[in-house]
């Protein structure tokens, strides 16, 4: 079971997310070469929000519509269609970070709590969110740009639930008892967001979404179903799809007889978080073959989407047919043939808008972003399908894929050396279509110089899939993401001077909204406020008050920063050590750093501050992608 179970709520609202931009240029890393201009507004120092704290919020989320375990609408008698969907109420806020400044294109969302409040405030539900990166953004506005026309999803699990007076609420009751595993599914779309400072909706943005159960048997972060795979344009800035509909999921339940699939994150809308665009006629089609091998688009139904309000009261989850159940004719047939979406423009014929592949293949991996430590070892799993079934027995191939890390001209290199990271180049599903990837991490080194570690992607796939041959559609955001850390042996003992004040320094410089609290870059500073500091950085990374708020310190530099506060000299302050020494006239310290720097006249000239509010830091990250992978075969 996931959010598309037909027991589900939908809810809609505004998110907010405001990140610090000062990162979002990997230079600003270098503290040799910062400058206080970098912390100031603008395209060419700080970016579009310098000073954000990287707050994540929902806001003012209302749910819109839910029904039962049979299918059947909930009524108003229900107090859950007035309840709201919030975040925690005991809690700062959740943060939303970037894995790496060469990575910016899966942010999690660390440390949210949902709940479901009635109108007098009192929780009925709350469960904590599984930390998780983004998927599938594409350009969904057809009058946006950039980030601004940007949509992106989110799914995840809500899990440690903990259950208020729900008594009066049947739906509810219904979905805690279907919650047998402890665990809720959860599944929101980001579009429209504000990047305008003189806006009062300044870094908010649009939310739809759905909850409903989940089993501990199934993918966290996306559906185990039938997979729509869009075709990619050459143009736009992060996906655009030549039928105009983006990736979704849909499953088939052949006891109800009927479909239901997501097209939340599909459609394409007209402004920037407005309407949805007009399409024509969407429906729903099989792909039937004759006995001389020509193959046909046989309709199911048409899909509703263009009512009032329909996409906010749906999240656009919707179960199709809607007037009727599928013959077992057509369950025989669609078990083993790929599915599309067909569009029908006013006065036309209809096209394959969006379809499954021709094989019915699909591989993903569920948990899709990492930070490792040297000699650590992570584990995530891949899970095959065919047709939306488990497919055993499959052979996967897993490459090392840059292709969508974001490292351009003049910038420190990324994926290198590749042989830090060590994983199994072929893997056999299980009897479930499910096959673990061990991932170990060495020490990289140290490629970036004044970044720490390495970051690389790994792509697994069918082996039926391999390109170039196959002809098969690739989703290009299907990859893993790792931060790989390098090795980092602080002087003994730590010291301000030592160790300390260059970790202390990068943080000062590409977070100045600390400075409102203290001045990370300053060693009294440091010390008055060292009792917080010292908690700061005890807690565990999912909680909201974690430091750093972008969860890229390695634990080496952890611990030693940990040891430092706490073995103060006599004095009672963190040990200060021995100065730097004097700098040559050229004004480099003697002191400075043999680790590999880009030559000053490689650096790229930063854009102009012309068209900042339109194009933004993800969408100029996207620009900066080593390459797009191709989809073999539609070229």
């Amino acid at each position: 079971m996931s959010y598309l179970s037909r027991l589900r709520l939908h809810f809609a609202g505004r998110f907010q997310a405001a990140p610090s931009t000062v990162n979002n240029d990997v230079t600003h890393y270098n503290n040799a070469t910062f400058k206080p201009q970098y912390q100031l507004p603008g395209n060419a120092n700080g970016w579009w929000n310098p000073r954000g704290n990287a707050d994540w919020r929902l806001i003012g989320c209302t749910i819109t519509s839910a029904s039962r375990l049979d299918g059947t609408p909930v009524g108003h008698d229900d107090p859950v269609l007035g309840c709201v969907v919030a975040d925690s109420d005991r809690a700062v806020p959740a943060k939303m970070v970037d894995l790496d400044p060469q990575q910016q294109l899966v942010s999690e969302i660390w440390g949210l709590e949902v709940r479901i409040s009635d109108h007098r405030g009192r929780t009925l539900l709350s469960g904590e969110y599984e930390t998780a990166g983004f998927i599938d953004i594409w350009d969904r506005a057809a009058g946006g740009g950039g980030d601004i026309g940007a949509g992106a999803a989110y799914q995840s699990i809500l899990h440690t639930l903990h259950w208020g007076d729900i008594d009066g609420s049947p739906f509810l009751k219904e979905l805690r008892d279907s919650a047998r595993d402890g665990i809720l599914s959860i599944k929101f779309n980001v579009d429209g967001y504000n990047m305008d400072m003189k806006s009062p909706e300044f870094t908010r943005g649009r939310v739809v979404g759905t909850i409903g159960p989940g089993r501990a048997t199934e993918p966290k972060h996306f559906v185990r179903g039938r997979q729509f795979m869009a075709v990619a344009s050459p143009s736009g800035n992060f996906f655009t799809p030549v039928g105009g509909i983006n990736f979704c999921p849909a499953v088939v339940d052949e006891s109800i007889g009927n479909i239901t699939i997501d097209l939340g994150n599909a459609l394409p809308t007209v402004t920037p978080g407005g309407p949805l665009v007009d399409s024509g006629t969407l429906s729903l089609a099989w792909q039937s073959t004759a006995d001389d091998g020509t193959t046909t688009w046989s309709p199911i139904c048409d899909i509703d989407y263009t009512g009032d309000g329909w996409y906010p009261r749906t999240a656009g989850v919707t179960e199709l047919p809607a007037d009727r159940v599928l013959t077992p004719e057509e369950l025989t047939a669609i078990a083993s043939a790929p599915l599309a979406i067909l569009r029908t423009p006013s006065g036309g014929t209809a096209t394959p808008a969006t379809t499954e592949p021709a094989s019915g293949l699909f591989l993903r991996a569920d948990q899709f972003v990492f930070r490792l430590n040297p000699g650590e070892r992570a584990e995530t799993k891949l899970y095959a399908t065919k047709f939306g079934a488990p497919y055993a027995g499959a052979r996967v191939i897993n490459v090392l894929d840059p292709g969508q890390l974001q490292g351009g001209p003049g910038e420190p290199p990324v994926a290198t050396p590749a042989g830090a990271l060590d994983f199994p180049v072929a893997l056999t599903t299980d009897w479930n279509g499910m096959a673990p990837l061990p991932i170990l991490g060495r020490d990289p080194g140290n490629p970036r110089g004044y970044v720490d570690g390495q970051v690389y992607g790994i792509r697994p796939m069918l082996e039926e899939t391999v390109p170039p041959s196959a002809g098969y559609t690739f989703n290009q955001w299907d990859f893993i993401s790792i931060l790989l850390w390098n090795h980092f042996q602080p002087d003994e003992p730590p010291t301000w001077h030592g160790s300390l004040q260059p970790i202390f320094q990068q943080y000062a410089n590409l977070y100045p909204v600390m400075d409102s609290f203290l001045n990370l870059a300053d060693y009294p500073s440091v010390c008055r406020h060292r009792g917080l500091l010292l908690l700061a950085f005890s807690l565990d990374p999912e909680n909201p008050n974690s430091m750093p708020v972008t969860r890229d310190l390695p634990n080496a530099k952890r611990r030693a920063i940990l040891r430092w506060l706490k073995d103060v000299g006599p004095d009672g302050n963190p040990l200060l050590g021995t100065p730097p020494p004097v700098t040559l006239a050229s004004g480099t310290p003697l002191s400075e750093s043999a680790a590999p720097q880009p030559e000053a006249d490689k650096i790229p000239a930063k854009p102009e501050s012309e068209g900042l509010k339109f194009r933004g830091g993800k969408a100029m990250a996207a620009a900066r992608r080593l390459s797009i992978i191709s989809n073999s075969g539609n070229d």
